[in-house]
């Protein structure tokens, strides 16, 4: 089937097109979901977009959507759906939420703001199937999933053994496999573990109490894995000391850590913190930032705080027990999961009249603004732990309109206005590079070389917008957005439901670590290692995955 969607002002950054700048209209045209070199053939149907803006799909490259975690929030914060019930007469049937909307819902969401593909940051491996299987149930989007190692206790016995780099990558390669995921993620690297034996805090220098491993340990030998294991994406990192006055310095020393090689800091907003000022809480983003523009190993997404009602859900168990006394409501989850990692789920409301709350909202966004690559930094709240996904089009009003920014800055904590640079910053995003930062930025450092662009052979994930001047109202509301050329949103609501793929990573690894796979599952974790591995045809109601092949280097 061909379609064209004609006279729109195309918006491709990945292809050098700009045609919102020079006000150029072109054709797109699709054929059998994907877009094809413009052609004289007559069209199976035809748009006429009457010179909106046309991107790519958006492409969401840390939000949770899936796994324990997430239903454990959904259990936790019965309110939130009271709050956001299911809307009778929408299409899709979907409300079911703000903070942690069901599944189907969560699809629908995103595509009605324009995103076609998401990809879940902390998969755990005893929860992978489960974490898969919830994924399926989201229309609309293609997915993934990075795998949370380091604080795992095969690896951690590994290092203490003194195993040699080799062994390692062939642990990383069978585990990938194994649960099919698409990168590695670390969250608070060897923190997890040490909790568990009495440890409540964890710098990169510190030795885990029980196998005397370095959090530093962890993540350069994760990278070398992952760089010779040839995953595009690099290590997905959640650093020590989340949320802590003074993590700036242990953000500084994890960059200069990994000796040029490529690391992708995630949240880094939680991670961007000083101790100066009376209240010994400051802002260290022109620090952390001025780091970032000096190295291009360096990727971050930003995590930015939004001000309401959400819900902290991390594998991050040392710094959700240290908060749970802030829970808001009062009531919080903890727990260990199968010698993998743990999960800390604790609700939250972020106040403009707090101190913490308001800097932490002007520290996100002095990241946002002083990192100078667009293509190295990321659109994100950490869904839900900054804010939820839903309030994407505000933060990018808040990135494009200097004035709109500084008068939101006005009304908040007087102190906390007192402690950012944000008033004097005056850069405003263009509309090229929010579509760097949510389009082709994420697409390229992923590998996904057909999705966040609009050339030839790309898959057609299509999102029109109609030109506003109010930057909030133009992204809250799409046009029409095409999932595989087909159209699945019609001013602003779902019109169609379509399934997504899941992607996954594929790397080349040494299959004689099979049988300590075996050994370890029989005597430690009580199950076959062949029951705990995901088939293809598991993924996708038998669909099975996309899969992204690896080219490793030599060690």
């Amino acid at each position: 089937m061909r379609l064209r969607l004609k006279g729109g002002r195309v918006l491709d950054p990945a292809n050098g097109e700009n045609g919102v700048a020079s006000g150029t209209v072109r054709d797109i045209e699709i054929e059998d979901g994907r877009i094809v070199a413009a052609t004289d053939l007559r069209a199976d149907a035809e748009y006429d977009l009457g010179g909106d803006v046309v991107m790519a799909g958006g492409i969401d490259l840390h939000s949770h959507i899936a796994g324990g975690k997430m239903n454990l929030a959904r259990l936790l914060m019965q309110e939130d759906r009271r709050a956001f019930p299911e809307m009778p007469g929408n299409f899709c049937g979907c409300g079911g939420g703000r903070a942690v909307p069901t599944a189907h819902a969560t699809g629908c969401r995103y595509a009605e703001l324009g995103y076609t593909t998401v990809f879940e940051p902390a998969m755990v491996g005893a929860n992978a199937r489960a974490a898969h299987l919830e994924m399926a149930d989201i229309p609309n989007l293609d997915t993934g999933a990075y795998l949370v190692l380091g604080n795992d206790d095969y690896f951690q016995r590994l290092l203490a053994a003194g195993a040699g780099q080799e062994q390692v990558n062939a642990y990383v390669g069978w585990m990938i496999e194994a649960t099919q995921a698409f990168a590695i993620k670390i969250v608070n690297p060897g923190g997890i573990n040490a909790f568990k034996f009495n440890a409540r805090k964890m710098d990169l220098d510190e030795a885990n109490p029980h196998y005397a491993v370095t959090p530093r340990k962890v993540l350069t030998t994760l990278i070398r894995a992952v760089t010779e294991l040839g995953l595009p994406h690099p290590i997905h990192l959640h650093g020590c000391n989340l949320g802590v006055p003074g993590n700036d310095e242990t953000t500084l020393a994890t960059m200069l850590a990994t000796e040029g090689r490529r690391l992708h800091l995630t949240h880094l907003q939680f991670h961007s913190y000083g101790t100066e000022g009376d209240k010994r809480f400051s802002s260290s983003a022109a620090r952390i930032a001025e780091m970032v523009n000096a190295n291009p190993n360096i990727s971050v997404d930003v995590g930015q705080v939004m001000f309401g009602q959400t819900i902290t859900a991390s594998a991050d168990y040392m710094s959700q027990y240290r908060n749970r006394g802030l829970a808001s409501p009062k009531k919080s989850i903890g727990m260990d999961i199968e010698l993998d990692a743990a999960c800390g789920v604790v609700p939250f409301e972020y106040k403009d009249k707090s101190f913490v709350n308001a800097l932490q909202w002007a520290i996100g966004l002095e990241l946002f603004l002083l990192v100078e690559d667009p293509w190295r930094i990321f659109l994100t709240t950490d869904h839900p732990n900054g804010g939820p996904f839903t309030t994407y089009p505000h933060l990018i009003r808040l990135l494009m309109d200097r004035d709109f920014r500084n008068a939101q800055l006005a009304t908040l904590n007087k102190a906390a206005q007192a402690h950012t640079l944000l008033a004097q910053i005056k850069r405003e995003y263009s509309l090229e590079e929010v579509a760097i930062l949510t389009r082709a930025a994420p697409a390229r450092i992923l590998g996904l070389t057909d999705k966040g662009h609009l050339g030839p052979g790309a898959v057609a994930d299509i999102a029109v917008h109609t030109e506003d001047a109010d930057r909030e109202a133009m992204f809250s509301t799409t046009r029409m957005v095409f999932k595989n050329g087909r159209l699945i949103v019609k001013d602003g609501v779902v019109v169609e439901l379509a399934q997504g793929t899941t992607h996954v990573a594929r790397p080349e690894f040494d299959r004689s670590v099979d049988k300590d796979m075996q050994r370890w599952f029989d005597e430690s974790v009580g199950l076959k290692s062949k029951h705990f591995r995901i088939a293809d045809g598991e993924l996708r109601g038998g669909a099975g995955p996309t899969i992204l092949k690896c080219e490793g280097v030599a060690s």
